[in-house]
């Protein structure tokens, strides 16, 4: 037996040991039973592999990224086990780990039932407890092929050696390597029980898989296309404790309860017609005061800041996005052409920026224009595969708060920055406060213009995100084809994150526009276009906000502010009075005169969240007060009359919740 030097990396401290040949990575972290697998320069390994002289390692835990993605990929395939075991004729799609689960694609003769999902999930959990091995074993394509004879999507992904996407998971079963098999061993026996194409890494047993629950099915198209057959998803989700799975059910249970859509419905705010197709919202009397008053707040705030309000058509020739790149870019994203005055081409827009420039390009610019502010309530159209449309929050329709800056190279960081915080500012303003910045940078394979001008652009916004003081996390290629960006995320009242604002630096489309402007020394000069939505679009921010507050807007925003509930008949005209006064002052107020019981009326107010319930009898008649009940059932009593509506229109006022 010949020594092997290994280094052990532990955060940032390194431990160089010598242990014997045939040492493996689980003899190396023994007995720390978070470990479930190894990194070894920079690869993630099975706690099996045996170790090389040289071998930096790095202990993988459970609880990491990697390791969790790692249970629930070791997860998922006791969950196709159990499928096989129970539907003997199914054949075996993909199975990756995604974001808090799991998910495998199986092709049956028929849909699953909530029944068959329970009867896979008793056999998973009979799985686990046997504590077979995840044994890998390296394979030729020719051995694969013939072990998978009869998995014919198993067929398929071998052939994609090499060229495996990360978009349809298929990258988790093949690489550009070796391709490798997956036994589950018996434990006692070492008799293969079950077997899948797989890269791995995997736990060493199905018994470390400490709290898992089947979540739904769906179906799929095999590998997200149309074109493919429809096979049957099972999600799941699985977690290092059993403690971590309940609070991510209990997390899921309030998620639930503040669904947009859910609540849209329940307050008669928006709904999507079947009649006019998926993704393409209306919203209603209520929905439409919400959506105004977030509106006119932001008009109000951008003309205090300096931009001008510009408007433009919903369509345009397609030269239009020749010229500004789309169409090579973006040409799936948009919807089909039009064929209008003779076969010419007109698209519905999917951007707002191209015909801004054709503003700024409408007359010649003077460098004492600059920074020209543009701004716009631009609605624009995607098209998103049916799969993907969720609401509001991913639709085929939606208006964008759209702005695009120009100015000089010289006023470039300057701007960023007073644009930035004037971002953050009007997010706060609306109730978001807890913010991380992220920084998407180049995509290799799909950019336009120079690598200079990439650099510095980036660099800029470095700089200009770092002076927020925000954590700024890097988005590696995920930039624009047009430019790097700086997106504002934002975490909501129950810990959910968001991307909100995007500012995006552009020295390209100027230079497909040939865009310019009159400097002081009377050259022309290329102006630097910033692009900016504040709000991403006016649909998602809704829907952001309805799930952040749970239905229950702060005063400013409600679409019923105060709800006057007369205690009797006799009441009814004394609080009419005091909703009419009410409303002179700008409020939105109404008087539940129906023939309910008083208890009945507040239930109602209620269940439509309005913030103010105001309240009126005889003895308030007879001193000229009401009384006000708040949503959490407080109430304060024998407020004058006039003192109510100023009460109101100061939480109003200071946008404050109740």
């Amino acid at each position: 037996m010949s020594d092997v030097r290994v280094i052990i990396q532990r955060d940032s401290e390194r431990e160089e040991r010598v242990v014997t040949t045939g040492t493996t990575a689980a003899d190396l972290f023994a007995g720390e039973r978070s470990i479930i697998a190894a990194r070894v320069a920079g690869e993630l390994k099975d706690l099996a592999y045996e170790l090389s002289d040289g071998d930096e390692v790095e202990g993988v835990e459970i609880s990491s990224e990697d390791g969790l993605n790692i249970l629930r990929h070791s997860t998922a395939h006791v969950m196709a086990q159990a499928v096989q075991e129970l539907f003997p004729e199914a054949k075996l799609g993909i199975g990756p780990p995604v974001k808090d689960g799991f998910y495998y694609d199986f092709d049956v003769e028929r849909p699953f039932t909530p029944e068959d999902l329970k009867a896979i999930e008793k056999k998973m959990q009979e799985i686990q407890k046997r504590g077979q091995k995840f044994a890998r074993r390296v394979v030729t394509d020719e051995a694969a092929r013939e072990e998978l004879a009869d998995e014919p999507y198993k067929l398929e992904l071998i052939g994609l050696k090499g060229s495996a996407s990360s978009d349809d998971g298929a990258d988790v079963e093949v690489g550009a390597g070796e391709l490798t098999i997956y036994d589950n061993l018996d434990a006692k026996t070492g008799e293969l029980c079950w077997k899948d194409l797989c890269r791995g890494p995997h736990l060493p047993s199905t018994r470390l898989i400490p709290a898992f629950k089947l979540m739904r099915n769906a179906a799929a198209y095999w590998r997200g296309s149309e074109k493919n057959p429809m096979l049957q998803r099972i999600y799941g989700t699985a977690w290092p404790s059993k403690d971590e799975l309940k609070q991510y059910l209990d997390f899921l249970a309030e998620a639930e309860k503040r669904d947009h859509r859910k609540l849209g419905s329940e307050l008669d705010l928006f709904s999507i017609p079947e009649q006019i197709g998926s993704g393409l919202a209306v919203f209603h009397p209520k929905g439409g005061i919400i959506r105004r008053v977030m509106e006119d707040y932001s008009r109000k705030r951008h003309e205090e800041a300096g931009y001008e309000f510009v408007y433009t058509p919903h369509a345009t020739k397609g030269k239009l996005f020749e010229t500004s790149g789309h169409l090579d870019w973006y040409a799936d994203g948009m919807y089909p052409p039009m064929q209008l005055d003779e076969g010419v081409d007109y698209y519905l827009k999917p951007m707002n920026c191209p015909m801004h420039n054709l503003i700024f390009d409408a007359r010649g610019r003077s460098y004492r224009e600059l920074p020209l502010r543009l701004f716009e309530f631009g609605t624009v159209y995607r098209y998103e595969k049916s799969g993907v449309v969720h609401g509001l929050t991913r639709a085929r329709g939606f208006t964008q708060d759209d702005a695009h800056i120009y100015c000089t190279r010289e006023q470039m960081s300057e701007e960023l920055d007073k644009l930035l915080t004037f971002v953050l500012e009007l997010l706060r303003d609306y109730g978001l406060t807890d913010f991380y910045l992220e920084l998407s940078t180049k995509d290799p394979e799909k950019f336009v213009g120079s690598d200079e001008a990439w650099e510095e652009a980036t660099e800029t916004l470095r700089q200009v995100a770092e002076k927020q003081g925000l954590p700024l996390v890097p988005d590696p290629g995920g930039a624009a084809f047009y430019g790097p960006k700086i997106s504002v995320q934002a975490k909501d009242a129950i810990g959910r994150t968001w991307q909100m604002s995007t500012i995006q630096l552009d020295f390209n489309l100027p230079e497909r526009f040939d865009l310019e402007y009159t400097a002081a020394d009377g050259t022309k000069q290329r102006p630097v276009m910033i692009h900016r939505a504040l709000f991403g679009s006016i649909e998602r921010f809704f829907a952001v906000l309805l799930e952040h507050y749970a239905g229950a807007f702060p005063t400013w925003l409600a679409p019923v502010q105060a709800i006057a509930i007369p205690i009797g008949d006799a009441h009814v005209e004394y609080l009419q009075k005091w909703a009419a006064a009410a409303k002179a002052k700008g409020l939105r107020v109404e008087v539940d005169s129906s023939s309910d019981r008083m208890q009945k009326k507040i239930r109602n107010a209620q269940k439509q969240k309005v913030p103010f319930m105001v309240i009126a009898g005889d003895e308030d008649m007879g001193h000229n007060t009401v009384s006000f009940r708040y949503r959490d059932g407080s109430q304060e009593n024998g407020i004058p009359f006039d003192e109510a509506i100023a009460k109101i229109a100061k939480v109003v006022e200071e946008r404050a919740q109740v």
